[in-house]
Formats: C-alpha cells, structure tokens, sequence
C-alpha cells in the first residue's frame, strides 16, 4: 500500500488544540487521524459515511443513523 497523503482541515489552525487530518487511500475511502498525534491508530470510512458526519458537524441534517 502506497503512503498516505494527509491533509490537514481547513478550519484546523496551527496552535489549535481540535485538528484532524484526511487522506484518500482509495476513491470511496477517507482516512482520519489527529493531527496532534499522527503515530496514533487512524479510523478509515467510507465517503457516504464521511460525506454525512461533514454535514452533521457543519449543521445539516442527519439523513440515517449508522
């Protein structure tokens, strides 16, 4: 497996104490991890399940629960 290309969020800060980073293993797959503790164990999801926990946080509407 090819290394993981890791981007940090937009809304994460450089002295922020909240901050995630994503990377794209595959094109239905998101990587996630702390950017504060990247040697950490990271969870994978796919995009239908990131795409709805993005609009939750932002402050739309749950479609399903998982």
């Amino acid at each position: 497996m090819a290394e993981l290309k890791w981007v940090k969020s937009s809304y994460s800060e450089a002295s922020a104490n909240n901050c995630v980073e994503v990377a794209t293993p595959t094109p239905h797959l998101i990587t996630i991890r702390d950017s504060k503790n990247p040697g950490l164990p990271h969870t994978t999801v796919g995009r239908a399940a990131w795409a709805e926990f993005t609009l939750a946080v932002g402050g739309g509407t749950i479609v399903s629960s998982v």
